[in-house]
């Protein structure tokens, strides 16, 4: 490693730590970053990438932690804990695509962010998962009322009787989708058959 390190211009620095728990620390640095990779655990490696440190130092402690590490936990705490809060409530689902697993996230970023401003500019103390239900039934609510509005303009701007030698099929009923219709409803704009076709009492003049 430290060959193919050499021709790209990187310097390698590893040492092994024989003690009972087998900590591990190797760094990897160039001239814009370096790259700490730490082992406190079996199968456990924690990589920091810092642009801050040019030289790495460890503690005096069993752990043998580097300050890359000291650092991280100190400043970086936040983003841990918006990942354990992003995971109790999440919309992510099992995918292959990266652009879907991104967007879920941002997706659940979003949300986590709408709570916390929301708490801090009402003041309101809320359940996490009472507000992601609201959140969703008026994003649901707003979607469908757009949804609606433009189907009715759509109706609209169909004609009122069907092409000459064509006829319109049913759009009232699911049930009479295949029933064919020649007339459309004076008030929502949608083709009517005779099934879903309301009676209308006869009326003189001076009744209207």
């Amino acid at each position: 490693m430290h060959s193919t390190l050499s021709v790209i211009g990187c310097n390698c620095h590893g040492c092994i730590h024989g003690d009972k728990r087998q900590i591990q620390v190797q760094v990897f640095s160039t001239t814009a970053a370096t790259l700490t990779a730490y082992a406190p655990k079996r199968k456990k490696t924690v990589y920091i990438l810092s642009s801050m440190h040019s030289v790495i130092q460890t503690d005096n402690t069993t752990k043998r932690k580097p300050n890359t590490v000291t650092l991280y936990n100190t400043t970086k705490c936040g983003v841990d804990v918006m990942d354990q809060m992003v995971r109790e409530y999440t919309v992510r689902t099992g995918t292959r695509r990266w652009p879907v697993a991104v967007f879920y996230n941002m997706i659940d970023m979003a949300a986590l962010n709408a709570h916390v401003l929301y708490q801090a500019c009402t003041g309101r103390q809320e359940r996490r998962v009472d507000f992601l239900v609201e959140l969703a039934r008026e994003l649901a609510n707003s979607h469908m009322c757009a949804k609606k509005a433009r189907k009715e303009q759509l109706l609209r701007t169909q004609p009122s009787t069907p092409s000459p030698g064509k006829r319109a099929m049913c759009q009232v009923k699911h049930q009479c989708k295949n029933n064919h219709a020649t007339v459309r409803c004076v008030h929502c704009y949608r083709y009517t058959c005779g099934k879903c076709r309301r009676e209308i009492p006869w009326q003189c003049q001076d009744c209207e």
